[in-house]
């Protein structure tokens, strides 16, 4: 048998090794969008996606069968707002992101931002709403590297380098104004602001964030119209960092596609959100032991919640983390995060709603990825208890597929299948 024989023969055989079929026997599938399971249910899944699913689906011969059948399957979960690439610590840097982003390179940022990523796909986060804080565009070279196949990482919808007036969101030195950069871009002028967000798509943003009202300074109405614009023709959203009132409602005024954290947002603002269907990202980190507890702004950050939530906001949930605390993964620190929605007494199946369908749905993928349906990449996890009545049940998460590719099982990491160095999905993803 000649060379190209062979090479022809390898190539068809390894075509239908990749394009196998893997048969789920779950034993609850849920659905997250109106809050109920079904029992004993058949998911095929073919070539990364979704073929079929139903109780009486027929299991094609030779297919490679899972056995979930004592766990209950949901779709992947969604943290709306995370920095992958930043991790600022009491050592050596006193917990300032500021000092973490003049010694920590890029490069070093980028391979911290793959061990944060391949953590919270294990804590069951296979979507990651990224929002800058990643250097020179470490959060770009860690999307790429997972949609080119060579690392495991949760879909990455991320948003370059910040954009906000002269400083960004820190107060350097007049000698050390240059140190703001690559945190943030300046964008002071229309022309500027076009600049910054083409630059951003350029380098493979695929949301806009900005500062709304980080100085005084902050942008108009005018100029977050202008930012909502010239992102839409590249089919962009825009987040704002918000943390004023006033800067809330210009955000709302303007009509922004997200809010980020939840500090400036009170009843008013809510009811305003609620009616323009803006959506509401707000990071309420809960009580650690770890940092000195400040209950006091606990509980107005509950209170916010349950009045978002009492009001009809369409609410994310977002940790902000991008920090580290001894004995815990960036995974384990997110999903902690569901201390703040217990409290708000938001129910259960809820809360599942909101980590999975509202998250597909702010990251703007609900179409393309995330609902475990037919046609859709096949993403998703499981756990050994219903999260639609215990929502703890998330803290658990046993098995994880993405693409179609099992990155967890039997509760331990089996991330070798997705490790290639070459590629595999083809060199001109951007």
């Amino acid at each position: 048998m000649t060379k190209r024989r062979l090479f022809v023969l390898w190539a068809v055989l390894s075509s239908l090794a990749s394009a196998q079929v893997i048969a789920i026997r779950a034993g609850h599938l849920i659905d997250p969008e109106i809050g109920s399971s079904a029992a004993n249910t058949i998911i095929l899944v073919e070539a990364g996606k979704f073929t079929a699913i139903g109780p009486n689906v027929a299991i094609p011969a030779g297919a490679e069968v899972i056995d979930l059948s004592q766990y209950y399957v949901s779709p992947g979960l969604v943290d709306a707002h995370n920095h992958l690439a930043l991790t600022y610590k009491k050592d050596p840097e006193n917990n300032s992101y500021y000092l973490t982003t003049v010694m920590d390179s890029t490069a070093i940022r980028a391979i911290q931002a793959v061990s944060n990523g391949i953590t919270m796909m294990n804590s069951g986060f296979t979507v990651v709403r990224d929002l800058g804080n990643a250097a020179n565009y470490a959060d770009s070279a860690l999307r790429v590297a997972i949609e080119q196949g060579w690392i495991p990482g949760p879909t990455m919808i991320n948003s370059g380098i910040i954009i906000g007036g002269m400083g960004g969101q820190f107060y350097p030195a007049p000698e050390r104004a240059s140190l703001v950069y690559p945190e943030y871009l300046d964008a002071d002028t229309p022309d500027e602001i076009v600049k910054a967000i083409r630059r951003n798509i350029l380098y493979g943003a695929k949301v806009i964030k900005i500062m709304v009202d980080a100085k005084p300074y902050g942008y108009t109405v005018d100029e977050m119209k202008l930012f909502i614009a010239e992102s839409a023709k590249s089919g962009l959203k825009v987040a704002g960092h918000v943390q004023t009132h006033a800067g809330a409602m210009r955000a709302i005024e303007a009509g922004i596609w997200s809010i980020e954290h939840s500090i400036g947002l009170d009843d008013e603002a809510h009811k305003l959100m609620a009616q323009k269907g803006i959506w509401r990202v707000g990071t309420e980190t809960p009580l650690s032991t770890y940092y000195s507890p400040n209950e006091e702004r606990f509980r107005k950050q509950v209170e916010g919640m349950k009045n978002a939530y009492a009001n009809g906001v369409k609410m994310a949930f977002s940790t902000d983390a991008d920090y580290f605390i001894p004995g815990m993964t960036r995974g384990e620190i997110a999903i902690d995060f569901l201390k703040s929605w217990k409290a708000a007494g938001i129910p259960a199946a809820e809360i599942l709603k909101i980590m999975t369908v509202n998250g597909y749905k702010v990251c703007d993928i609900y179409d393309r990825r995330g609902p475990v349906k037919v046609g859709l990449p096949a993403d998703l996890i499981a756990l050994r208890a219903d999260p639609l009545v215990e929502i703890d049940a998330l803290r658990d998460v046993g098995f994880v597929m993405k693409d179609g590719v099992v990155f967890k099982r039997d509760g331990l990491m089996t991330p070798g299948k997705f490790f290639h160095s070459g590629p595999v999905n083809g060199w001109r993803i951007r």
